[in-house]
């Protein structure tokens, strides 16, 4: 009886064992799918895209109104010695739009933590991280956020501030401003048809601007309202201060989004930065001067430790 007692005993500690081990494995599994859900959500709500032949990731970011394609005269540059990654902000491209949340992107951090994320999921050391326009500060904020991530910053075009304050040239009034944003919201496409060119500048390649009005009118106008509200009203001034990791400034000879005073203050306030002061006008270097762009960062990239 004691014996039979023990081998039942046993056997009911034996089933046991084996429901526990069941269920810690499909637990393990299910995190997993879960996990690997997950990072495709985060790669297909930016539009992810991966390419070249080198190691070193460079992820390329870029402004309000565009996305990844503005990229496509200077990424082959870079695809035989670095691991490409191109995205598109949420509400920009072919951005899960379903994912914008106008309480998470009602600051620029919203941006940077979505950068964050698509470093993580794919699993990023020691990024070169381009930002065009806004997207430069959002590196910015990346960058402080987790600088062991991050090997190099550029920022082409960039302003922390495009408001006037005293004792600081950001190119508008509060009034401009307002003024801007108000024509945006009452038509974006005529918005969209006057400004893009103004922002291009290059008046003598009316195809760039015709191009930029394109990229405008194909972003939703709602989102595209709430990201220049954002964009405009933005003030990341003292989180320049806080940047440790080195930084390239590409600034236009002639760019009336971001004048020539606010790229030499964002030099002033990086530590160590290098600014570089571009024969390229307008304020999209890297659809009017792909090959003066792609020089400076090169030339900047080897300089490196």
């Amino acid at each position: 009886m004691a014996d039979a007692l023990g081998v039942t005993a046993w056997e009911g500690t034996e089933a046991t064992i084996r429901v526990f081990a069941f269920a810690a494995t499909s637990l393990k599994i299910v995190g997993m799918a879960r996990s690997s859900l997950e990072r495709m959500d985060v790669l297909r709500r930016n539009h992810v895209r991966v390419s070249g032949q080198g190691r070193e990731p460079i992820v390329f970011a870029h402004g309000f109104g565009c996305d990844q394609n503005m990229w496509r005269l200077v990424v082959p540059a870079f695809e035989d010695s670095h691991r490409v990654v191109l995205f598109d902000h949420v509400g920009a491209g072919q951005s899960d739009i379903t994912a914008y949340d106008r309480q998470k992107y009602a600051t620029l951090e919203g941006y940077a933590t979505d950068v964050l994320e698509i470093c993580r999921e794919l699993q990023l050391s020691d990024v070169v991280f381009v930002g065009h326009s806004v997207s430069a500060m959002i590196g910015v904020l990346a960058a402080n956020k987790e600088p062991d991530r991050f090997k190099a910053l550029v920022l082409i075009g960039p302003s922390p501030r495009y408001i006037n304050d005293a004792g600081y040239v950001g190119g508008f009034s509060q009034g401009d401003i307002e003024g801007l944003l108000s024509s945006l919201d009452s038509n974006y496409l005529g918005w969209s048809s006057s400004m893009a060119p103004v922002i291009m500048g290059n008046p003598d390649r009316p195809q760039l601007g015709e191009e930029l009005t394109n990229s405008f009118c194909r972003t939703d106008p709602e989102i595209a309202a709430h990201f220049a509200r954002v964009t405009f009203f933005s003030d990341n001034r003292q989180d320049l201060e806080r940047v440790g990791t080195p930084t390239l400034i590409l600034q236009c000879s002639d760019d009336v989004i971001a004048p020539n005073a606010v790229g030499t203050f964002v030099h002033r306030q990086i530590r160590g930065s290098q600014l570089v002061v571009m024969e390229a006008t307008g304020h999209c270097p890297n659809l009017s001067a792909p090959q003066e762009t792609i020089g400076a960062i090169k030339s900047f990239l080897q300089s490196l430790p």
